[in-house]
């Protein structure tokens, strides 16, 4: 049986690049994808000689198209299909530009449609495969300063969801699609997000990179329709279904708390619209950092 053609979008860092590594451990064809090529070059050279990398902006539908041509002319067809992409915009929703908002929407929704509508055709083609979209908790339980971004992951689960009944109505039961909803980990995430709250970013809580890495890897070799990763995040959603009104007054207080008590921060649009060349691995400085402002709290 050959082996398994994988698209990655968002490779360069974070859960695309653990993803990444992982699969090439278990000897998968990888299309890795992202704005920053060189990372790419440098991840695909990592992953072995059945690894390429395609510069790709997931906010560019032509350049999707050609992420897909560029798989299907290396290694014949596509297997599974991961829509991991994603930026943020995070502050009072007004105070955001809404050129970043509308950024945010391009990539995370737009791309992640896209991706889905390019792997989609093809898995009609060959009859057979996996679409995997990273959404988030917050595409079940919103929270406040995160307004576009969750408006972009509850549009990724719903599309998931309405994908999947056309599968079932269709009798396309060799095409899965796969939602993973992570909640807030240590990957350069926030390194990378524009951040207009005024204060540093401040998390909590925080799940290792590594378990969503697993969840990920976990839906391509045994899909599922839905996952959660993190204790909190699986709470979150059970809550959320049981009593929308206290999970989103415990989230928004959460919130609240975390940027009135977080160190002031300068405003800035983060990766949205160029690739920065902070945060390159899987995981972010986002611990370290929550660390040493702890520490200078006590003192």
């Amino acid at each position: 049986m050959p082996a398994p053609t994988v698209v990655i979008t968002g490779a360069s860092s974070g859960f695309g690049r653990g993803v990444a590594l992982r699969l090439a451990q278990q000897g998968c064809n990888l299309v890795l994808a992202a704005r920053r090529g060189h990372l790419l070059e440098q991840l695909a050279t990592e992953c072995g000689r059945n690894a390429i990398a395609v510069h790709c902006d997931v906010g560019n539908p032509n350049e999707v198209e050609k992420l897909a041509a560029a798989a299907i002319a290396k290694f014949n067809r596509i297997d599974v299909w991961i829509n991991n992409a994603g930026v943020a915009a995070l502050g009072a929703f007004e105070r955001i530009p809404l050129e970043d908002h509308l950024r945010v929407m391009q990539t995370n929704l737009g791309g992640a449609i896209a991706g889905s509508h390019v792997a989609l055709r093809h898995f009609r083609q060959v009859g057979a495969g996996t679409l995997v979209n990273v959404a988030s908790m917050l595409g079940r339980t919103p929270a406040p300063y995160y307004a576009s971004y969750c408006a972009t992951k509850y549009g990724i689960v719903g599309l998931c969801d309405a994908l999947r009944q056309e599968m079932a109505a269709q009798g396309a039961n060799d095409i899965r699609i796969c939602a993973v909803l992570p909640m807030a980990a240590d990957t350069p995430f926030f390194d990378h997000a524009a951040n207009y709250t005024g204060h540093t970013l401040q998390p909590f809580p925080i799940t290792d990179a590594e378990e969503v890495v697993e969840a990920i890897v976990g839906v391509v070799n045994a899909p599922q329709d839905e996952v959660t990763v993190g204790m909190s995040a699986t709470a979150a959603v059970i809550a959320e279904r049981l009593s929308q009104t206290v999970t989103h007054g415990m989230t928004g207080a959460m919130q609240q708390l975390l940027v009135d008590d977080a160190p002031e921060a300068p405003h800035e649009s983060g990766n949205l619209h160029r690739p920065l060349a902070i945060g390159t691995g899987v995981h972010g400085s986002i611990l370290q950092r929550l660390d040493v402002e702890r520490q200078q709290r006590r003192h």
